[in-house]
């Protein structure tokens, strides 16, 4: 009999049809709110809903942060955090999602960095996300995900999650490179 705590091994490439464990659930309930979450962050820089700035707004922003082209910064920023953060909810590409987040979150703690830890000056938030999405990198989506019916994809390998980070810090770091 199959505890709820043993987690099949990586070579399993077959589709289960026994229902979920408890960490399958666990990670559904993770990328779904982070992934939301950055999502409608995503939304506010490209569109302006919930409050948002919009590109205009937002590239005026990532200006007086220091980086060049503010507008096209707010783009690179907003379809990273909606398609990174959507991917997160799917569990489609989950190394790479993310990673847009992660990438996405580096620079965000880099532009907060100096205001202390805590809310509203502070980085708990964006650090708090950063590491939900390399931790999602690195353990993969669970088994209610869409990777799950995706040939190559159906069984995580950390390999995957590894090089799914370290493109988002080499990314991330040359991003802040060109910033003032």
């Amino acid at each position: 009999m199959t505890s709820v705590l043993t987690r099949p091994s990586a070579a399993d490439t077959t589709p289960r049809s026994a229902s979920p464990h408890a960490y399958d659930i666990g990670l559904l309930v993770l990328r779904v709110a982070l992934g939301l979450t950055v999502a409608a962050h995503g939304t506010q820089k490209l569109f302006g809903w919930f409050g948002g700035g919009g590109i205009e707004g937002t590239g005026q922003f990532f200006a007086q942060s220091g980086y060049p082209s503010g507008k096209m910064m707010a783009v690179v920023a907003g379809l990273s955090e909606t398609l990174g953060g959507l991917g997160l909810v799917l569990g489609i590409l989950t190394p790479l999602a993310g990673a847009a987040v992660l990438g996405t979150m580096i620079n965000a703690l880099a532009v907060k960095w100096g205001g202390g830890f805590f809310a509203p000056a502070g980085v708990e938030y964006e650090l708090l996300l950063a590491a939900g999405a390399a931790g999602l990198a690195l353990t993969g989506p669970g088994r209610i995900a869409v990777d799950r019916f995706l040939p190559g994809l159906r069984a995580h390998r950390l390999r995957h999650g590894v090089a799914a980070v370290l493109l988002a810090l080499v990314i991330a770091a040359l991003v802040l490179l060109i910033r003032k």
